[in-house]
Parts: structure tokens; sequence; C-alpha cells
């Protein structure tokens, strides 16, 4: 449940997966995020040995009371030098990573056709958790590049020449800039982990440019022409919407506004994207 809830539900409510992000965060951050760059990979791969470990000790508790007389050993190997736990849980991970040592054979009928069970879903967690790694990846390159664009806007002081813009460049810097913001906010919402990947370069950390939508957010909506405020409302609505995820990681919920969310999710990552 939890690995389907984490790669396929539409809101990556994942339960463990949660957790074991959480905590990681919660002790990189006591320590300042000195290494807070490894954060996000090391919760996906502590992540992926829980999903492992889970699988491996529920089938081992089904083979539990069938093992030893369950079972036929290889020529040299005594069960009864073994604890039954141990050799139950050695029964399960050898299925679960389909190694096949034939060692050890199950004889039972219903423990036959549960071993192949098994092995079928070790199979499918190991394709789970490469997808996972795979495609987590896109949606930080977008959230890069939504800094970047961020920062390249900052350095052309573009906040500061708005009023001296046509109203169709206006328009356009806008709604690009309103359509990445909602992408980023979709990523956040269907691959939650991504929140804890922090980027070292400031430039692509989107926790030190995001500041940078809402400066021109003002400086738009003091322009006096329809598609300005037009502009102006559409950006202001994705960053709202941008606040709605980050409300639950920084724990601003409730009445938080929408640069009071903002300024806790750059405070959250700032010693991070220092590097």
């Amino acid at each position: 449940m939890d690995v389907f809830r984490a790669l396929m539900h539409s809101r990556s409510e994942a339960a463990l997966s949660k957790v074991v992000f959480s905590a990681l965060w919660a002790v990189s951050r006591r320590f300042g995020h000195r290494l807070g760059s490894i954060v996000g990979p090391a919760g996906m791969v502590v992540t992926v040995l829980v999903w492992v470990l889970l699988q491996a000790v529920g089938w081992a508790l089904v083979y539990l009371p069938h093992v030893p007389d369950g079972f036929d050993y290889s020529s040299g190997i005594d069960p009864g030098r073994y604890p039954v736990a141990a050799e139950a849980l050695y029964v399960s991970l050898v299925t679960l990573a389909t190694l096949g040592f034939g060692d050890v054979v199950a004889t039972e009928p219903l423990i036959r056709v549960l071993a192949p069970v098994e092995a079928l879903t070790g199979f499918a967690l190991l394709t789970a958790s490469l997808t996972w790694f795979m495609q987590i990846y896109p949606p930080l390159s977008r959230r890069s590049a939504l800094a970047l664009r961020l920062h390249g806007l900052a350095e052309a002081d573009f906040a500061a020449a708005v009023r001296d813009l046509s109203p169709d460049t206006i328009s356009r810097v806008t709604e690009g800039l309103a359509t990445e913001i909602n992408v980023v906010t979709v990523d956040l919402t269907q691959h939650s982990e991504t929140y804890y990947f922090q980027e070292a370069n400031p430039y692509q950390a989107l926790s030190r440019q995001v500041h940078y939508a809402l400066e021109l957010c003002d400086a738009v909506a003091e322009v006096d022409t329809v598609e300005a405020r037009v502009g102006a409302r559409t950006l202001s609505a994705s960053l709202d919407r941008l606040a709605v995820p980050l409300r639950q990681f920084t724990g601003r919920e409730g009445d938080a506004g929408v640069r009071e969310v903002l300024a806790a999710y750059s405070a959250d990552h700032q010693r991070a994207a220092r590097g």
C-alpha cells in the first residue's frame, strides 16, 4: 500500500516514506543542514530498505509455522542448527530477492504456491523502486529551471523596469511564470518527497529565488493596464496554489498568508541552499 501511494497516488500520500523523510529532515535541520544535499537521496534509499524489510519480515511470518518441516534441505545443511525465526527470515529474503540458491526448497503445497508469489512481489518491488528513482528527477529539474528563471529576472531587474515594458511583454512573462509555478505546485503535490531535496547552488534553489515572484507580482499590479492587472492576478493565484502544499511541509497551516509560507519555506532550506 505504501509503494502504491508513493508511486501512483495522485497526492503521494505514503505514510512510511513520509515518516522516513520527515525524520531525516528533522535530524538534518537540527545540525544546520550541513549535509543537506544528501537528505533527499538518503530518504529514498532508506524508504526502499524499509519496504524490503517489511516485505521480508511479513513473508517470514507466513513461513514461520512451516519451518523446518515444510521444507527440504540440501545435504550438509542441518536446519536444527539455526533458530526457527532466523531460518524463516532467510527463506523469505532469498525468495524475495529471487536468488534461488536451491539449498532450501518448499515441500508443503501451500508454501510451494506462496513462494513464487513472494518472488513476484520482490520483482515488483525492485521495479517500483527503480521507477521511483527515475521519476523523481524531472520534477527536480523543473523546480531548478523555475529558480533559474526567477534569478534571471531578478538580475535583469525586471520588476523595476516593468512600467516601461509593453503590455504584451508583461503578459507573456507573467503568464509564463505562472505556468511554471503551477507545474512545480503539481510536482510538490504528486511527488511530495521532492521537498526534501535541497539544491546547493543558490541560483537553482527555488527557496532562495521564490521571493522575487512576489516582488514581481507587486510591481506588475501597480501598472495601470488591463494586461498588467490580469497578469498580476494570474501570478498571484499561482503563488496562492504553491503555498498550499508548502503549508503542510513548513507547519504553517491555517490562516498563514502566502508571504509567511514562502518565507518559512526559504528559512527551512536556507542553510542547505548556501551549501
